[in-house]
């Protein structure tokens, strides 16, 4: 037992926010999960629940990550748990998170366009959500080499 206790301490708890928990922060999550493969144990929310976008699944899979069982979150499910890292995706997120953690946690800003937000034809919003996926995937490796 002791020796599963000293593992879970050097786990880290990494909460990632976005306005709808729809797309950029469970973009992040995933890539979290696979970058950080078992040092971290990765959250997402948002501080509304837009439900995962489809697009963002699917974007996922493109790069060969599975995302399809992540749920939308509200930020106040997770307010009992002790993180190391808050990490907010978007700018909405930074100025309107109204919830309070552990004042040890590390907090990173690092905003992404909304791809969801996007409009034109299918290829335009796919070009969007291969921008910002690209873009998380690059913040997701460079954050778990960096602290991880």
């Amino acid at each position: 037992m002791l020796k599963v206790y000293r593992e879970n301490k050097l786990m880290k708890n990494i909460l990632v926010l976005c306005r709808g928990n729809s797309c950029r922060s469970q973009i992040a999550h995933g890539y979290l999960n696979y970058f950080a493969f078992k040092k971290a144990k990765v959250y997402s929310a948002g501080i509304e629940t837009h439900g995962v976008n489809p697009r963002a699944i699917a974007a996922m899979q493109e790069d060969g990550i599975d995302i399809k069982t992540h749920t939308s979150n509200l930020i106040a499910e997770y307010k009992h748990i002790d993180f190391d890292y808050i990490i907010s995706v978007c700018d909405h997120v930074k100025s309107h998170c109204s919830i309070r953690f552990s004042s040890s946690a590390v907090r990173i800003h690092q905003h992404f366009r909304d791809p969801s937000a996007v409009k034109g034809n299918n290829r335009k919003i796919h070009e969007a959500f291969e921008v910002t996926r690209l873009g998380i995937k690059h913040f997701c490796r460079a954050f778990v080499k960096q602290y991880l």
